[in-house]
């Protein structure tokens, strides 16, 4: 025992034993080994013994006989020991192995099985037949909202932010007597929608982690459902528990005659994307209101059209609408002649023509829907559902849809914006459409013809994009924090944005290790700039510089003659001297910092900018600058003036040395309100002030000014180098403020009346304590 007893002792200190082994190998040749240290000696060798059976350097006391220079002090090891010893190595090396292979072995948690139709048969699916007595769920609760109804909990916090989507296994339902509670099956459709969720970052098939619940059963189409049947198949859904965190999938719901604007299947508590809501059956912020889609759009493929005047100032396509309705548009047609094309069903196509692909007028055959193209308004008008797939049609076309269709819903009008793209004329104003709709400026049209497209391609276009849609919304309903915004849910994209996160939702306090880029705008100052570049170079968070080289008439001195630094700098040659230029997007532009800096601001340190960074890393949605600025109001003129004096209270920092988030670059290029970006560049001022207007309008906070420093003035500079030391450059900042005030509609910046300073900047403390201890003077 004394044996297994040092074994496991050694084990945790086996460099030191090796160590005395070889110590006490080199003693025992001098002939002056102790017993203490023929232990060591002993256990080392168990242990090795263990290890390695025997094998390398063991052979110095694997054997019992004596040397030639004296016996050896290590007994031989019992057979009986090494026999344990060695099985005991043996099955832990084994769990060691086994546990190897099974944590790095490439496999997946959740199981392989996608949900797909492609991989089964509809043939090979279970049969499930539903009992007569079995239970049918409620009809509806319309008071159902997202915190009545929905389990926010089920879907917990992750940190994508996206809710956990799960599709029931395939299953055909039939009654006793063997009859399907659908005549069509699994539609196409419903299939193609099923599997966009299954092939989406939504899904999962681990039904533990779901947040969302999405039935195999097509409730898509009523016509073809049986009522009581489907709603006990729904019933019998093992995680159904009425219908909560489920969700349905119906685009024409009722049925003849009265034709109910929602699924007439009882359905509990479930959610219901809906392609026919009115405001009577539309749960707002619960339900999602969809399109219907129309299966012309797999089929024909049209063209993007250039916005623009068409052939037909408004044009009329359905074929089932209202007598009432087309008399009124026949005389609308009298009245205003080729202006407005008024078509029809085709009575006279030869057997076996597609008669869906055609529309008529007058014995005239148009190809349908590409006679939509040629109108720039299409009417849009209710049938005996609420919901039509003209509407999908029309926005295919680029057609503006004008819609007559009172209390209808809008597909996704709970996120999109169908001012932009639609004219929506109550009914009883069908008669007065044409003046209306001459009333809309040109230029208002061909951004609608623009969006109506958009939207399309965006959200209308397949099931897949429906689907995905849909989800999106309920998932901004649970993350709020993580919504879509509304210029995302209704711009159509001009930048990508993805590899761009708003400050607003950044960590409390960004990481330290990306560091902050700086971007220098030079003209011609090169002694100042290369100052300015060795500087800066000097901070130990500077990740990248990028010079904006504004000159468009002279070259960038060569490589050879650059300051050499450890970081990576790039010079970006722009194409106009502006000074917006400075606030561009750039590729280059890696980390969320940015330092914005002047190339005649030579008289900051180092550690000025290291602090000014850890600011900002503090508060990444502010401003932190260091020349502080004021606006006052004038009441003698009635007006607000630009304040450059030494005052108790700051409301802006210049962005001749500003850190701010890349973010903001993309806002200030694409999102500028009005024309206030071209009046920066066309008079070359105030881009400091813009982007001051920007930040606060957008965050509702103050700048933070750091550091005591107050004088910026390059000494070497003079009244021809640089644009503020002109006066005419003061007068206009005035006027700045004034008009980016009128364009914002209001005024966003916020007064405070503090600033940032290092912990131990003012205290009676060693400077080599401190860490900013050359933090500048005034």
């Amino acid at each position: 025992m004394k044996e297994g007893v040092l074994f496991r002792q050694h084990q945790l200190n086996l460099p030191y034993y090796i160590t005395v082994f070889d110590r006490c190998t080199i003693s025992r040749r001098h002939g002056s080994v102790t017993k203490k240290c023929g232990y060591e000696i002993i256990s080392c060798c168990l242990l090795y013994t263990t290890l390695y059976s025997g094998v390398g350097r063991l052979s110095m006391c694997a054997s019992g006989k004596y040397s030639s220079r004296g016996p050896a002090l290590i007994p031989r090891m019992k057979t009986k020991h090494r026999i344990y010893y060695i099985t005991l190595f043996s099955v832990v090396l084994l769990g060691l192995i086994a546990t190897g292979m099974f944590q790095f072995w490439p496999h997946s948690i959740e199981s392989t099985a996608d949900w797909s139709l492609d991989r089964r048969s509809v043939h090979d699916t279970p049969l499930v037949q539903l009992p007569i007595s079995s239970p049918i769920p409620e009809r509806g609760d319309l008071s159902c909202r997202m915190h009545t109804c929905f389990d926010v909990y089920r879907c917990g916090y992750n940190p994508k932010n996206r809710i956990k989507v799960y599709i029931y296994p395939l299953q055909r339902f039939v009654d006793e007597l063997g009859v399907p509670i659908s005549s069509t099956g699994l539609s196409r459709e419903y299939n193609d929608l099923l599997s966009a969720i299954s092939d989406s970052d939504f899904y999962t098939d681990d039904v533990t982690r779901a947040c969302l619940f999405v039935p195999s059963i097509d409730v898509l189409n009523q016509n073809s459902l049986r009522i009581r049947e489907t709603a006990q198949a729904l019933a019998l859904l093992p995680r159904w528990d009425k219908g909560m965190n489920h969700l349905l999938f119906n685009m024409l719901p009722g049925g003849p005659p009265d034709y109910s604007t929602a699924l007439d299947v009882p359905r509990d508590r479930a959610l219901l994307a809906g392609g026919g809501f009115s405001t009577w059956t539309y749960r707002q912020g619960y339900d999602v209101s969809i399109p219907v889609y129309s299966p012309l759009s797999a089929d024909v493929e049209l063209p993007e059209k250039q916005p623009g005047p068409r052939r037909y100032f408004i044009l009329s396509s359905q074929t089932a609408i209202h007598r009432e309705y087309r008399a009124e548009l026949e005389r609308l047609k009298e009245e205003n002649g080729e202006a407005l094309l008024l078509l029809d069903k085709c009575t006279n196509l030869s057997q076996g023509a597609a008669s869906a692909r055609k529309r008529c007028y007058k014995g005239q055959v148009f190809d349908y829907p590409q006679i939509l193209q040629e109108s720039s308004f299409c009417v849009v008008l209710r049938g005996a559902r609420l919901g039509q797939a003209t509407l999908s049609d029309v926005l295919q076309a680029g057609c503006i849809p004008v819609i007559l269709a009172d209390s209808y819903i809008l597909p996704f009008s709970e996120v999109l914006d169908w001012k932009r793209a639609s004219v929506v004329i109550p009914e009883e104003k069908l008669p007065e459409m044409y003046t209306i709709l001459k009333s809309i400026p040109h230029r208002q049209v061909e951004e609608m013809q623009r969006q109506t497209r958009w939207f399309w391609d965006a959200y209308f276009s397949s099931m897949k994009a429906i689907g995905m849609t849909v989800l999106q919304i309920i998932n901004d309903r649970i993350y709020p924090y993580a919504a879509r915004t509304y210029e995302q849910w209704n711009n159509p994209p001009v930048v990508k944005w993805s590899s761009v996160n708003s400050p607003l939702f950044l960590p409390l306090i960004p990481p330290r290790s990306p560091g902050f880029t700086a971007v220098v705008l030079t003209y011609d100052r090169i002694e100042s700039l290369f100052r300015v570049i060795t500087e800066i170079s000097k901070v130990p968070s500077l990740a990248k510089l990028l010079v904006v080289w504004n000159n468009q008439n002279k070259s960038p001195p060569e490589e050879s003659l650059w300051p050499k630094i450890a970081v990576p700098l790039k010079v970006v040659r722009t194409k106009e001297n502006k000074l917006s230029n400075r606030f561009f997007p750039y590729d280059e532009i890696e980390t969320e910092a940015v330092l914005a800096i002047d190339d005649d601001i030579i008289m900051l340190t180092s550690d000025e900018l290291q602090f000014g960074y850890e600011v900002w890393r503090e508060f990444p949605d502010r401003l932190v600058g260091y020349p502080g600025r004021l606006h006052l109001w004038d009441h003698e003129m009635g007006k607000w003036k630009y304040e450059s004096e030494w005052t108790n209270e700051v409301s802006m920092v210049l962005t001749g040395a500003a850190f701010y988030h890349k973010y903001f670059n993309y806002l200030y290029t694409y999102k500028m309100p009005g024309d206030i970006k071209n009046w920066v560049d066309a008079h070359m001022n105030c881009e400091d002030i813009a982007m001051n207007f920007l930040v606060a309008n957008i965050t509702g906070k103050a700048p933070i000014k750091v550091t005591p420093r107050k004088k910026f003035k390059c000494p070497e500079c003079t009244a021809i180098d640089g644009l503020s030391l002109d006066q005419t450059h003061m007068v206009e900042r005035s006027e700045c403020i004034n008009k980016f005030a009128s364009v914002f509609g209001t005024m966003p910046l916020k007064v405070v009346e503090h600033r940032a300073d290092p912990v131990l900047y003012k205290d009676d403390f060693p400077e080599k304590l401190k860490s900013f201890p050359n933090i500048g003077s005034l």
